[in-house]
């Protein structure tokens, strides 16, 4: 979403890297294109001033003047400048003292309230809570089916007493819902409300009226994310007319210029509490102010890359896998289809790959990662037979053209599949070698076992080695002279690496 901000934001950096010292005139240039990138992001304008006026400022003070780097300086007070925009920290639920915590959504029609409703409650399941999804959309066609529909998929209880289409008061249908709540032992309660095409009267009296029934302890707008300017009216219409607590910024894996998600936070006074960046139940999550502007500024997410693998990614197998890889002979298709599984479970490979730094430098490269590349290497390997996932060596003509009748693709695929796999086992076994930690326990053992004249052990390492105190030479990996290490003098003391302590994995 924010692909059009980043390249101009990026264009303008690129060009102070060059520059030793910023003059005035340097400044005001830059700060000028940041405010027309910011401009055709759709940020509101009042948002734009604000934040130029706070980088310039800050820009033409000491902090910049007296950079040995001026131009990362610029970068660095942006990055601040946007972390405040967006609401300067993480802001979690308020949850009720007395169970259960009654949150209530609001937004227009077609802003994703139903389907935020599936993923809000599927994430707080995971956090051990037992919400229940109320259904007050009376109004939209299909509306309490949809919302059934998606919490029978969350795995969450839903409380539809009125087949809607009209029919039904929602006001009672919340209360009713919060008392079946405090009976039944659930400790939060989703009521999803109506919503309309544009602002009326009798939309914003529904929604205080199912507020004042329910006092909700958190009131969350959903906004769309694809809207635009839009998005600041309708967030103060809202705000004036109900209340939130708090902001849901939906479909922000669409292509629109993203400037709802800076503007809304600043304009409206309330933080954005979570993301939707997708269709899928799991595509949700909290909303981290400084990871968003690190994303914008592209220098990736790897605190939400590291998050979304710790959920996928057994920790118990990962060492198991780890082991393997080391190994390089024992990693096998069966592990490599298992990985390959993981990793779809964390979300779009493009996602992935954007959350890295350098990430969106590489918009060309990464459009051509397809999540159906996946789909067709698991076809692949799940056509073969369970010996030929364990010795891929086995593979031959005949049985390549198997597989590839079994895949549905061609013999050419089948034959790249099984030589990447080779090329990737190899680079593996060479990994581990070059590991500073496995050189050390292959030096041991062998100085261990050999000996040199008059049955003494042979010491490893000539004169000028490089020695551990005590004088035990040190242990380097391949492919470093033994005369001591690139760049230092012969005899140079080296820290005791063995006292340092790093996890199994």
């Amino acid at each position: 979403m924010f692909d059009t901000l980043s390249d101009r934001l990026e264009k303008v950096f690129t060009s102070l890297r060059g520059k030793g010292r910023l003059s005035e005139a340097d400044i005001d240039a830059t700060c000028r294109e940041i405010r027309i990138a910011l401009l055709e992001a759709d940020v509101a304008l009042v948002v734009v001033r604000a934040f130029i006026a706070s980088v310039k400022q800050r820009a033409l003070g000491e902090e910049v003047s007296k950079a040995l780097n001026p131009a990362q300086q610029v970068v660095q007070i942006v990055n601040e400048e946007l972390i405040a925009i967006l609401g300067g920290e993480t802001r979690r639920l308020r949850f009720a003292k007395t169970a259960p915590t009654v949150i209530l959504l609001a937004g227009l029609q077609g802003s994703g309230k139903t389907t935020l409703a599936g993923k809000l409650a599927q994430w707080l399941k995971a956090q051990s809570h037992t919400p229940l999804l109320v259904a007050c959309d009376l109004q939209r066609p299909n509306a309490v089916t949809q919302l059934q529909i998606v919490g029978r998929q969350a795995g969450a209880d839903v409380f539809a007493p009125e087949p809607g289409n009209g029919v039904g008061d929602p006001v009672e249908v919340a209360r009713a819902g919060v008392e079946r709540a405090r009976r039944s032992m659930h400790d939060i309660v989703i009521v999803d409300t109506a919503g309309r095409l544009g602002i009326d009267e009798a939309m914003m009296a529904q929604a205080a009226a199912i507020r004042d029934a329910v006092a909700p302890d958190e009131i969350l707008f959903v906004v769309d994310a694809m809207i635009g300017q839009d998005a600041v009216t309708t967030a103060e219409a809202f705000r004036d007319g109900v209340g939130f607590t708090g902001v849901v910024l939906s479909k922000l894996d669409g292509d629109a210029r993203g400037g709802a998600a800076l503007s809304v936070r600043h304009v409206t006074g309330e933080p954005i509490l979570f993301a939707s960046t997708g269709e899928k139940l799991g595509d949700f999550d909290v909303f981290h102010p400084e990871r968003m502007a690190s994303r914008i500024l592209g220098m990736g997410d790897m605190l939400t890359l590291i998050e979304q693998a710790q959920t996928a990614f057994d920790a118990d197998q990962a060492e198991e896998m780890a082991g393997k890889l080391a190994s390089g002979t024992k990693f096998t298709l069966e592990d490599f289809l298992e990985q390959m599984m993981a990793i779809k479970k964390m979300g779009s490979l493009t996602n992935l790959l954007g959350m890295l730094p350098g990430g969106a430098a590489m918009k060309d490269q990464l459009s051509q990662v397809k999540d159906t590349d996946l789909d067709r290497t698991a076809a692949i390997i799940r056509s073969m037979t369970p010996g030929e996932r364990q010795d891929p060596t086995i593979i031959k003509g005949s049985r390549r053209a198997r597989i590839a009748n079994g895949s549905g693709v061609t013999v050419a695929e089948v034959n790249s599949l099984v030589e990447r796999f080779f090329e990737a086992r190899k680079m593996m076994q060479q990994m581990a070698s070059a590991i500073p930690g496995a050189g050390m326990r292959r030096s041991s053992r062998r100085s261990a076992g050999k000996k040199g004249k008059g049955g003494k052990k042979r010491r490893s390492g000539g004169p000028n080695a490089p020695r551990l105190p005590g004088g035990t030479p040190s242990a380097l990996p391949p492919g470093f002279p033994s005369g001591g290490m690139p760049g230092l003098p012969p005899g140079t003391q080296l820290p005791d690496l063995s006292k340092l302590k790093f996890p199994k994995s």
